[in-house]
């Protein structure tokens, strides 16, 4: 049946039974691919019946669909003429894991970071209104939206005259881990009194009835009708902010949803309805294991058992020398904002649950958080966190931690490609940005045993430190003693001359690389890992350019305003001319999706590419380059 489905409209004249057999494709189908290319499982299995319902009810895509975070579409895209492709998901030049308006009509913007489906939603009314149309808004959120600041500020914005704004409340109680805070709260108190919304209809029924002055009643005593309401229901919450509640429905059970989709649209307010589901639904160990399963690697379909042995990273590495260094001091504090798993703090949260605080999805608070903690120098705070989810928190980093010359530590996570994720999740701003934040210090460890020798050392420089290191396989040598680091520390890999090579981090796996081919050529340069981005070693370069002509810098990062572009300035401001540099970096243009090799080769940042480069440098440019023999 799923074959047959090339648009939603295919869809409208099925009937119930035939739609609960589509549910049961598509999640076949889910599982198949994912089983082969990995992705985010357990939300888009929890989330089949909803999207059908969705498509059935409404007219995509002149009715808008906005996925919050879009993860958890998968099955928009198998309804939306994508099934065809949909064995390329999250492959390079495959389609996207989350909403991509280059793929489809359906997909209205690019999501991958929650809270912003409301806000958008709004813009998209107010677009609406102005342009004299009449399509309904239907922006899909999730429990865990509501722990983030943007959906409480789009909530205070909705009025009860607009139109045609229909939220869908996806509740599976989760949001990649265990939701927290006091939101939750209210939802939960929600389905412990489902029958309040009812109760409340049936108050106002009876008091009509009453003969001659029945209505007048039922006008007049709604003060009295709402209090009933409000003692057995927190619905009220919703309804204070505009929001006419129903619920909560059973997010499996499409006639009733399609039912209530139908009944809503006839309501000449807005409404939000909330959908129960389960998440990981069809597949028992996502179900019990719903955190492991909300994104997955490859896995083994009969048994549900990830194919590939873990390897480990440099988020592993992060996670398991954190809790050993806490375990020795108790004055180390860690703030995560909803990502305990995937930053590997897991085990730390279960070891020190009071010293582990996780603020939900609400990075800005998250940061302020940590400068209240760090105030009176007496912890050590640590926030983990993505780097492309501190770009939520940008004002908080300035304000509440730098301005303040607070000691936090940052361990920023997934700094880099992130592979498969694409374009919302790449860390690959985070240097320009830190960069311009007076006292902050910025260091990038290349291997595991680095990394531990950051954090060892970070607590000791009172300063606000950014440690930026990506999701990718870290060396750890444990025979290797750990040294502290003092700021400005560096490391030279490899001996050499006329040639130097500036490699931050991870990439200095590629600078080996290059030197190997540029030594068939004849040369022999030098390999630098600087290890501190800021500030930068102004002696250390001062030396190492009296001796090198040509300076080459590669790193993982835009090239706007990344460790090239600080370079380069430090040449301009203390008037060095007699130097040449190129600087490989990403380029100036948001990159997609795919494995890291791939786009690190499309982006010519691979060693065979940057060799090259600097060859046709070199020979085009004798005259220039008289240090370096040719």
């Amino acid at each position: 049946m799923l074959d047959k489905i090339k648009s939603p409209k295919d869809i409208k004249n099925l009937t119930i039974d035939e739609l609960d057999i589509l549910s049961n494709e598509i999640r076949n189908r889910i599982i198949d691919v994912l089983s082969i290319n990995g992705g985010h499982l357990s939300s888009n299995l929890g989330a089949v019946e909803l999207t059908i319902a969705l498509h059935f009810a409404f007219n995509s895509p002149y009715d808008k669909f906005i996925f919050d975070v879009s993860h958890q579409s998968y099955a928009h895209k198998l309804l939306t003429g994508r099934n065809k492709d949909f064995d390329t998901l999250r492959q390079f030049k495959g389609l996207c894991g989350f909403s991509n308006p280059k793929e489809s009509i359906h997909d209205h913007f690019y999501s991958g970071h929650a809270g912003t489906a409301l806000s958008l939603g709004l813009g998209l009314l107010k677009n609406r209104d102005f342009l004299n149309r009449d399509e309904y808004i239907v922006p899909i959120i999730g429990d865990a939206t509501l722990t983030c600041g943007l959906a409480l500020e789009a909530l205070n914005n909705i009025n009860g005259d607009m139109k045609k704004f229909i939220v869908i409340l996806n509740d599976n109680k989760m949001s990649i881990s265990k939701n927290v805070g006091n939101i939750k709260n209210i939802l939960s108190r929600l389905l412990s009194n489902p029958t309040s919304n009812k109760l409340y209809l049936e108050i106002q029924t009876l008091l009509e009835k009453i003969p001659n002055v029945g209505k007048s009643l039922a006008k007049q005593g709604q003060k009295f009708t709402q209090s009933i309401k409000n003692l057995v229901s927190p619905a009220s919450f919703f309804e204070h902010l505009n929001l006419s509640y129903i619920g909560p429905i059973d997010g499996h059970n499409i006639k009733k949803l399609i039912d209530t989709f139908e009944a809503t649209k006839k309501i000449d307010k807005p409404v939000i309805i909330h959908v129960l589901t389960t998440k990981g639904k069809g597949m028992a160990k996502a179900i019990s294991n719903p955190t492991s399963y909300h994104g997955v690697k490859p896995f083994d379909i009969d048994t549900g058992s990830f194919k590939a042995k873990s390897k480990l990273t440099f988020p592993k590495v992060f996670g398991s020398h954190i809790l050993e260094m806490a375990k020795k001091d108790p004055n180390i504090i860690v703030v995560n904002p909803a990502m305990i798993a995937g930053s590997s703090l897991t085990e730390f949260k279960e070891t020190f649950p009071d010293r582990c605080i996780d603020v939900g999805i609400a990075e800005g608070h998250a940061v302020a958080t940590a400068g209240g903690l760090a105030y009176n120098n007496n912890l050590k705070v640590l926030v983990s966190i993505y780097s492309s989810f501190l770009q939520r928190a940008f004002d908080n980093l300035f304000h509440d931690v730098c301005l303040q010359d607070l000691p936090v530590v940052f361990a920023l996570d997934r700094s880099g490609i992130s592979g498969p994720d694409g374009a919302t999740h790449h860390g690959i701003y985070d240097i320009s940005f830190l960069n311009a934040m007076p006292n902050m210090v910025i260091a990038q460890p290349r291997d595991g045993n680095l990394l531990k020798e950051l954090l060892n050392s970070a607590f000791d420089w009172k300063k606000p430190v950014t440690i930026r290191y990506p999701n990718l396989e870290a060396e750890v040598d444990l025979e290797k003693s750990l040294t502290k680091r003092k700021i400005g520390s560096f490391d030279i890999l490899s001996e050499g001359k006329d040639i130097l090579i500036i490699a931050l981090g991870h990439m200095y796996k590629t600078a080996i690389e290059t030197k190997e081919i540029l030594k068939k050529e004849g040369f022999n340069p030098t390999i630098l890992d600087p290890i501190f981005i800021k500030p930068l070693n102004e002696k250390l370069y001062h030396d190492l350019l009296k001796e090198h002509e040509l300076v080459i810098t590669i790193e993982e990062h835009s090239i706007q305003s990344g460790f090239g572009s600080i370079f380069n300035n430090f040449l301009i401001q203390n008037n060095i001319k007699n130097v040449n540099v190129l600087n490989f970096a990403l380029p100036d243009e948001f990159i997609e999706h795919g494995s890291n090799e791939d786009l690190l080769k499309n982006l010519k940042l691979d060693s065979i590419s940057i060799s090259k480069k600097i060859l046709k440098t070199i020979y085009d440019n004798k005259k220039a380059l008289l240090k370096v023999k040719i």
